[in-house]
């Protein structure tokens, strides 16, 4: 964690967040989503804690907005309880209910601020089917059918970690670890 970290508190009820102040943190505070991603364009945060319960626009829409823009940036969901919609959470890093305490909750904002966001790696994706066992024909049909797999001209079978043969079992499932 940074030496002071700022915090954008997205929360109908500011006066509950002081325990964060309290804590080391700068903290932003908006009290409705709209407010919040205001504040989210104009300033430099390093978290965000957001109260799900907003009103117009609730903690899930102001979530995936802020991931639209910032995918990095670690957002912490604090509700009531956890009976949300499906896919209320889905980008959100962690989710503290208010029940769990101040402890947990500081707990969780330090969690995430600490955690390092995995590193994009420099060009294409690589494939994670290797590329001397790609299937060469593809249809609709192709659970039914047995795999056609050709191992390119470039691959030599005695560097390769596992045999065709082997590659088709765990393929199929018959082989497993």
């Amino acid at each position: 964690m940074a030496a002071k970290s700022t915090l954008l508190c997205i929360h109908r009820d500011p006066a509950q967040l002081s325990l964060l102040r309290d804590n080391g943190y700068d903290i932003v505070i908006a009290t409705n989503g709209s407010d919040g991603l205001r504040l989210f364009m104009s300033h430099s945060v390093d978290a965000i804690l957001l109260d799900y319960h907003l009103g117009l626009l609730d903690g899930a829409v102001v979530a995936t907005e802020i991931k639209q823009m910032k995918p990095q940036l670690p957002i912490v969901m604090l509700t009531e309880d956890l009976e949300l919609p499906d896919g209320a959470l889905e980008s959100v890093d962690a989710v503290v209910t208010k029940a769990d305490g101040s402890r947990f909750l500081l707990a969780a904002i330090h969690s995430v601020l600490s955690t390092q966001p995995p590193q994009p790696r420099a060009g294409k994706p690589r494939a994670q089917t290797p590329v001397h066992l790609r299937r060469t024909g593809r249809s609709r049909e192709w659970a039914d059918r047995e795999p056609r797999y050709s191992l390119s001209p470039a691959a030599d079978p005695k560097d390769l970690p596992f045999s065709p043969t082997e590659w088709k079992g765990i393929w199929s499932g018959r082989t497993r670890f």
